[in-house]
C-alpha cells in the first residue's frame, strides 16, 4: 500500500510538472536551443526624452476608391466617412488616456474646407486621371464639428495637416509662388471661434526634397512656414497654450532639411519626418526584412543625420517627431503590415527612434488601408495596437542606453519605468528556434540588485498562436487578446516573475520586463 502511495504521489508530482512545463511553454514560447545573453542598462544619465505621449497614430483622406495593386483596402476609413459611432473606436483610443492623432495624407494639399468665405462647391473626391489619382475634394463644417466633439470625447491631440498647394501652380514638378492661405486661415479661426482644441496645425504633406508628385523648395517653404506662425498667432491672440507649428512632413533629404531649418526662423516648434523603409506593399521579402537586424539597423542613419542638423542648428528647443510611418508603403502588406511579425518593426522603431530623441511617433494609421492599428472593417485591434498600448504604459520619458552582449538577433531598448519606480527593458527575439536568458546588468544603481524584500519583475511576453508570425491575434502571456461584446479594450496583465531568474525571450517572441527594485541615476 505504502508503495502504491508513494507511486500515487510521485504521478501527481510529474503531473503537477506537466502543467508547470505547459504555462511555461505558452508564456515563452516553445524552442529547441537556448543561448545566454546580458543586458547592460547604463544608468547615470539619460541619452533622450520623449514626450508623455509619445505614441501617435494617423487618420488619412483617402476614399474607398483607393486601391493599391489591384485591392481596395481603406474602406469607410477616411476622415470623411468614418464612423464615430463606434464603441470599439472609442474605447481603442481612450485606453491611451491622451492619443495624439495626425490627420493628413496624401491628399491634404487637395482639401479645401467648406467655410463660410469658401466659394468653391463642397464636394468630395472623385477617382479621376491627375495627380494622386483623385480630384480634389472637400471638408464640410459639419463634419469638421463632428470630428472635433468626437475628439474631445475620446481625449484626442488632434495634429491637423493643412493643404500647402493653395495658390501655387505647378511647374516641372515643383510648386511654385506663395502659399495661399486664405482658406487655412478661414478654418483656423473658425475653429477657434468654436474653442476646439487643437494640439499642432502642419503645412503640407511629403513635399520636401524630390516630393511625392510635386515638391517646394526648401527656402519657398521656410516662407509659408513663417505665415503659418503669424496666423496662428494671430488667431490664438490671448489664447494659451497656443498649437504647436508642425513642418514639413515629408521624407528627409538632407541638403532639402538643412537648408529649411536654417531658414526657418524658428517659425515651427516641431520637425517632422516620414518613413517607409520596408519598401513597396506589394513586395513578397517584408517579413525577411522585419526579421534582419542589420536591415533594421539602416534607418538609425536618418534619426542621427536629422539630430545632428537640429544639433548644430540654432533651433535647439525644436522637437523631432515621425509625423507618420507606416513600414510598407502604399497600404501595407494584408498579413504581414496587420500581422504579429509586423510588431518586431514597430516595436524597433518607437525603441529606436527614441534613442535619437524622437519625441513623438505617428504610426500610419490608426485605421485605413493595412496598415491600421485598427481592423478597416470591423474596428478590432490588430496586433500592433497592443504593442503601442504596452509602450504607452511602460516605457517612461527617459531613455537610457543599452547594450545587448549576446546574439545579435535579440533588439532591446529601456526606459526610466512610466508613473511608477524602476525601469522597463524592451526584448524582441528575431530568432526562430532559439530562446535567450538575458540577465540584467546595471550601472549606477543606487540599490542591491537582489533584496530578500524584492518585488517580483512584471514581465509582459509577446507570442503569436502557434508561432504563427502572420497571425492577427496576439497572445499576452500565453492569452489571446480580444475585445468584448461592449467593445472593452481587455486588460493587459503581466505574469510575475522572480527578479533574481534571468528574462527568458522565446522565439519570435517580444518581451517587456518592469523591473520596479532599481533607482538608477539617470531616473532620480
Amino acid at each position: 500500500m505504502g508503495c502504491q502511495i508513494r507511486l500515487l504521489g510521485l504521478c501527481l508530482w510529474m503531473y503537477l510538472a506537466s502543467l508547470s512545463f505547459i504555462g511555461v511553454g505558452a508564456v515563452y514560447g516553445r524552442g529547441g536551443a537556448v543561448e545566454k545573453g546580458i543586458v547592460l542598462v547604463h544608468g547615470k544619465s539619460a541619452i533622450g526624452r520623449i514626450d508623455n505621449d509619445f505614441i501617435c497614430a494617423t487618420l488619412d483622406w483617402w476614399p474607398p476608391q483607393k486601391c493599391d495593386y489591384g485591392k481596395c483596402s481603406w474602406g469607410q476609413a477616411s476622415l470623411l466617412n468614418l464612423d464615430l459611432n463606434s464603441k470599439t473606436l472609442l474605447n481603442a483610443i481612450k485606453a491611451f488616456s491622451s492619443l495624439k492623432l495626425r490627420l493628413g495624407g496624401t491628399l491634404q494639399d487637395k482639401v479645401i474646407y467648406g467655410t463660410e468665405d469658401n466659394r468653391q462647391p463642397c464636394t468630395p473626391f472623385v477617382k479621376a486621371d491627375e495627380m494622386f489619382g483623385f480630384t480634389g475634394g472637400c471638408l464640410p463644417m459639419s463634419r469638421w464639428d463632428e470630428l472635433n466633439s468626437f475628439f474631445q470625447k475620446a481625449g484626442v491631440k488632434a495634429i491637423f495637416g493643412l493643404n500647402a498647394l493653395a495658390g501655387k501652380s505647378i511647374k516641372s514638378g515643383f510648386a511654385v509662388g506663395p502659399w495661399n492661405y486664405t482658406n487655412a486661415e478661414s478654418l483656423i479661426r473658425y475653429t477657434v471661434r468654436k474653442k476646439y482644441h487643437i494640439h499642432g496645425w502642419e503645412l503640407g504633406n511629403e513635399l520636401c526634397g524630390n516630393g511625392i508628385g510635386v515638391s517646394v523648395t526648401a527656402d519657398q517653404y521656410a516662407s509659408d512656414v513663417v505665415a503659418l506662425r503669424n496666423i496662428v498667432q494671430s488667431a490664438y491672440r490671448g489664447i494659451e497654450p497656443k498649437p504647436l507649428v508642425v513642418a514639413p512632413g515629408g521624407f528627409f533629404e538632407f541638403n532639402w532639411f538643412k537648408e529649411f531649418i536654417s531658414k526657418y526662423n524658428k517659425s515651427a516648434d516641431v520637425i517632422t519626418h516620414h518613413i517607409y523603409n520596408l519598401g513597396p506593399g506589394v513586395d513578397d521579402h517584408i517579413t525577411e526584412r522585419i526579421l534582419d537586424p542589420f536591415y533594421l539597423d539602416g534607418e538609425a542613419n536618418t534619426f542621427n543625420r536629422l539630430k545632428g542638423i537640429l544639433q548644430s542648428s540654432s533651433s535647439h528647443k525644436v522637437k523631432s517627431w515621425v509625423g507618420e510611418s507606416g513600414g510598407a508603403y502604399n497600404s501595407g502588406h494584408h498579413l504581414v503590415s496587420d500581422a504579429f511579425v509586423n510588431s518586431f518593426w514597430y516595436l524597433d522603431q518607437l525603441g529606436m527612434s527614441a534613442v535619437y530623441d524622437t519625441t513623438t511617433y505617428c504610426r500610419q494609421t490608426l485605421i485605413g488601408g493595412n496598415y491600421g492599428l485598427l481592423n478597416t472593417s470591423t474596428f478590432m485591434p490588430n496586433p500592433d495596437y497592443y504593442s503601442a498600448l504596452l509602450w504607452h504604459r511602460l516605457m517612461g520619458g527617459r531613455v537610457l542606453s543599452t547594450t545587448f552582449y549576446g546574439t545579435k538577433k535579440i533588439r532591446s531598448y529601456a526606459h526610466c519605468a512610466k508613473e511608477s519606480k524602476g525601469i522597463t527593458i524592451l526584448l524582441l527575439n528575431l530568432d526562430n528556434s532559439t530562446s535567450v536568458q538575458v540577465n540584467v546588468d546595471l550601472t549606477f544603481n543606487k540599490l542591491p540588485h537582489h533584496r530578500v524584500d524584492e518585488p517580483a519583475r512584471r514581465e509582459y511576453h509577446l507570442t503569436a498562436p502557434d508561432r504563427n508570425i502572420h497571425s492577427q491575434i496576439m497572445l499576452l502571456n500565453g492569452k489571446a487578446l480580444s475585445v468584448n461584446s461592449a467593445g472593452e479594450i481587455p486588460p493587459l496583465e503581466p505574469v510575475y516573475v522572480d527578479s533574481t531568474k534571468p528574462i527568458t525571450v522565446g522565439p519570435l517572441s517580444i518581451v517587456f520586463a518592469h523591473i520596479p527594485n532599481v533607482l538608477l541615476s539617470a531616473c532620480r
